[in-house]
C-alpha cells in the first residue's frame, strides 16, 4: 500500500511537471491555477457548479403545433463570484425569422419565436425587451451573492416545426418529438462564464445538471415518453398497460405494452379528452417528450449493474410501416447490456432508455430520436451510436458546442466495437472515408480547434478523428488498463463538467503513464497520416519489414505477410513504436517460407495514400 501511495504521488508530481507539453489557454490555465481543476485531472479542491430545478406545466395541440407552458425555476449561484445577470437559452428561436442559422429552415417553418410573459423574479414582475431575438437572453437581476438562490417564474409558447427536421418537430399526423421547448438558464462555468454561444443548427448543446418535475398535457388517444419516471402511470394507463409495463421492466423478454390491436381498439388511456403526464428527473442535463396516437411500443429490460442487480427498461416506440423498428428493440436491448458489462463497461445510469421513431438521428438523456432505415448495419449503427451517447455528453456533462468530440468520437468509436457484438458481419467504417478524404488539406484543422469555430473539418474533428484516437490508446495501454483509465475519468467527472485537458490528465493519471505526446500529436497538431513500406528484406529463415511515417499523424501499424505457400501472418505494433520521434519502423520475425506480398494497413488506420502500402514480389 505504501509502495502505490509513493508511486502515484511521484506520478502525480511528475505529470504536473510535464502537462508543460500541451498548450493550455490562459483562460483555461487560470481555472487551474485558481484550484478548481487539477493536473490529475480531477476536479480540484475550489471546482463548483451551479445548478437549477425546473417545475414545468407544458401543453401539445396536434391541431395547431403550439407547444405552450409555465416554468418554475430555482437556481443556485454556487460560483465564487456575484451574477448580476442570468442568460436564459432559449433554442426555439432557431426557427425564428430573421434568425442566423447554419442549417436551412423552410419558409412554412418560420415563426416569430418563442414568446416569453409574465417573468418574475424572486416574485417580482420583470419587464422584457419588446421583442427577443437569437437564442440567448441576457437578463438583469439583482445582485446573486456565492451561495444564494434565485427564483423564477414565466409564460412560453410557441410553434413547433412541421417540416424541418432538427432535432425537433412533427414527424407525421399524430406523433411528435419535442425536445428543446422551455427557457432554460445557460451554463456559468470556471473558464467562460456565461455561455453565450448562439444555437445556430449544427453545433449541439452544453447545459447544466439540473432537476425537472415536467407535467405534460396532451389530447386524449395519445401516448407520451420522456426523459425521466412516469410518476402517475396508473392515472394516465388503463389497468392493463401498467401491468404490462411493470412487467417489462422485471424481465428479459420482448414484448409489447400497446400492439397494432390496441390501437385499433384504442382504450389505452384513462381520458378520452386529455391527459396529464408527470415525470421527474433528477440531475440530468435536459429534458425531452415525445407523443403519439398511433404508435407501437415494445419493451424488455437489462440487468445493467451486476452489485445491485439494478435493471433498465429499454423502450422502442415506432410507426409500424417502418419495418426495420420491429428488430431495433434487440438492437436497443444488447447495446444497453454491452455498454453495462463490455465497454465501457459501466453500469447503464438511467432507469429507461426509449428510442422514438422519429425523422432526426439524435439523442437526449434516456431519449433517442431516430429515422427508419431500410439497410440493416445502417440501422444497428444508428442506435448504438444514439444510445452510447447516454454516458457521452449526458452522464458526464460535456460541453458539445466547443468540444463535439468528446462526445461524438465516443459515440462513433462506442459504434465501431458494439455494432458487430450485434451482427457479426457488421464491420462498421463510419467516418474513415470522410477523414481519409479530408486529411492534410486546408479545411483539416486540429481536433482541439472548438466545434463552433469549424466548417468543413466539423465532420472529422467530431466523429472519426477523436474515435481513431481512443481507439489508438486503447490498443497502446490493453483493453483492461484502458478501461482502468477511462474509468478513472468516468469516476471523477460524471455528473461535473469535464473540460478536454481533464480528459487527458484523466487518462495519463489513470493508467499511470505519461501520453502527452500522443495527446499533442493526435489532437493538438497539424498534420495527416501516411504510412509506406520502404523495405522488404529476408535473409534465411528471418524477414524485416520497414515502416516509415511519410506523414506527421502518427498511427499504428497493422500488416498481412503472405507466403509462396499461401500462408499468411499478421503483424501489430501499437502507436507507441512512434513514440521517441523515429519516422522509421523495422518489424523482424521469422519466416520459414519466401514472402511473395505484403499489405500495409486495416480498417480503423487512417492513411491518406495507399499506393504505398503494398510490396509485391516481382
Amino acid at each position: 500500500m505504501r509502495k502505490f501511495i509513493f508511486g502515484l504521488l511521484l506520478f502525480t508530481v511528475q505529470q504536473a511537471i510535464a502537462q508543460a507539453q500541451l498548450y493550455m489557454p490562459l483562460s483555461i490555465k487560470q481555472s487551474y491555477n485558481n484550484q478548481v481543476r487539477n493536473y490529475t485531472g480531477a476536479p480540484g479542491s475550489k471546482y463548483w457548479q451551479n445548478k437549477a430545478g425546473y417545475d414545468i406545466q407544458v401543453a401539445f395541440d396536434p391541431v395547431t403545433n403550439k407547444v405552450s407552458g409555465t416554468e418554475q425555476i430555482s437556481y443556485i449561484n454556487n460560483s465564487p463570484d456575484t451574477l448580476r445577470t442570468i442568460n436564459f437559452k432559449l433554442f426555439p428561436n432557431l426557427f425564428q425569422k430573421g434568425g442566423i442559422r447554419n442549417m436551412p429552415v423552410l419558409p412554412d417553418d418560420l415563426t416569430e419565436g418563442i414568446a416569453i410573459k409574465h417573468m418574475k423574479v424572486n416574485g417580482i414582475d420583470k419587464p422584457l425587451p419588446p421583442s427577443i431575438r437569437g437564442t440567448n437572453l441576457l437578463l438583469g437581476i439583482p445582485e446573486l451573492y456565492p451561495g444564494q438562490t434565485v427564483k423564477f417564474e414565466l409564460n412560453f409558447s410557441y410553434i413547433l416545426n412541421e417540416n424541418t427536421h432538427i432535432r425537433t418537430g412533427s414527424v407525421d399526423t399524430g406523433a411528435y418529438f419535442i425536445a428543446y421547448f422551455f427557457p432554460r438558464i445557460a451554463v456559468y462555468d470556471d473558464i467562460n462564464g456565461w455561455d453565450q454561444i448562439p444555437y445556430m443548427g449544427i453545433q449541439e448543446f452544453y447545459n447544466d445538471f439540473s432537476d425537472f418535475r415536467v407535467a405534460i398535457t396532451a389530447p386524449g388517444g395519445y401516448e407520451v415518453w420522456a426523459t425521466g419516471d412516469l410518476k402517475n402511470a396508473a392515472g394516465v394507463y388503463n389497468d392493463k398497460f401498467v401491468q404490462r409495463i411493470t412487467a417489462a421492466e422485471k424481465s428479459d423478454d420482448i414484448r409489447y405494452i400497446i400492439d397494432s390491436t390496441d390501437i385499433r381498439n384504442g382504450n389505452i388511456t384513462r381520458n378520452s379528452r386529455s391527459n396529464t403526464w408527470r415525470f421527474e428527473a433528477n440531475n440530468v442535463t435536459d429534458f425531452a417528450f415525445a407523443l403519439s396516437n398511433h404508435y407501437l411500443w415494445q419493451a424488455t429490460s437489462v440487468e445493467v449493474d451486476d452489485l445491485t442487480q439494478r435493471r433498465t427498461r429499454v423502450d422502442v416506440v415506432f410507426n409500424p410501416a417502418h419495418a426495420d423498428f420491429f428488430d431495433v428493440v434487440h438492437y436497443a436491448r444488447i447495446t444497453v447490456d454491452k455498454m453495462s458489462h463490455y465497454f465501457p463497461k459501466w453500469p447503464y445510469p438511467y432507469n429507461h432508455e426509449t428510442v422514438f421513431d422519429g425523422l432526426d438521428q439524435m439523442e437526449y438523456p434516456m431519449m433517442v430520436n431516430d429515422n427508419p432505415l431500410s439497410d440493416r448495419a445502417q440501422a444497428v449503427e444508428l442506435t448504438d451510436h444514439e444510445i452510447f451517447h447516454t454516458m457521452f455528453p449526458f452522464y458526464m456533462g460535456i460541453n458539445e458546442t466547443q468540444y463535439a468530440w468528446m462526445d461524438e468520437g465516443w459515440a462513433t468509436m462506442g459504434e465501431w466495437i458494439i455494432s458487430p457484438q450485434i451482427d457479426s458481419a457488421i464491420i462498421d467504417d463510419y467516418g474513415m472515408l470522410s477523414y481519409n478524404f479530408i486529411a492534410g488539406k486546408v479545411q483539416d484543422l486540429p481536433i482541439m480547434t472548438p466545434s463552433n469555430q469549424t466548417t468543413d473539418a466539423y465532420i472529422t474533428n467530431s466523429y472519426p478523428k477523436p474515435a481513431l484516437g481512443y481507439l489508438y490508446v486503447k490498443d497502446m495501454l490493453g483493453d483492461s488498463l484502458f478501461l482502468k483509465a477511462l474509468h478513472y475519468y468516468i469516476a471523477q467527472w460524471n455528473g461535473k463538467h469535464p473540460q478536454p485537458y481533464d480528459f487527458f490528465y484523466c487518462m495519463n493519471t489513470g493508467a499511470g503513464r505519461n501520453m502527452d505526446w500522443f495527446w499533442k500529436n493526435w489532437f493538438f497538431d497539424n498534420g495527416y497520416p501516411d504510412l509506406a513500406i520502404t523495405q522488404v528484406s529476408q535473409t534465411g529463415k528471418t524477414a524485416a519489414i520497414e515502416i516509415t511515417s511519410k506523414g506527421s499523424k502518427l498511427v499504428p501499424i497493422d500488416l498481412v505477410v503472405l507466403f509462396d505457400d499461401n500462408t499468411t501472418i499478421r503483424l501489430h505494433r501499437s502507436i507507441d513504436c512512434w513514440e521517441k520521434g523515429n519516422k522509421t519502423v523495422s518489424l523482424r520475425f521469422p519466416a520459414a517460407h519466401k514472402i511473395k506480398k505484403v499489405t500495409l494497413g486495416s480498417t480503423w488506420i487512417a492513411d491518406i495514400d495507399k499506393s504505398n502500402n503494398i510490396y509485391e514480389l516481382k
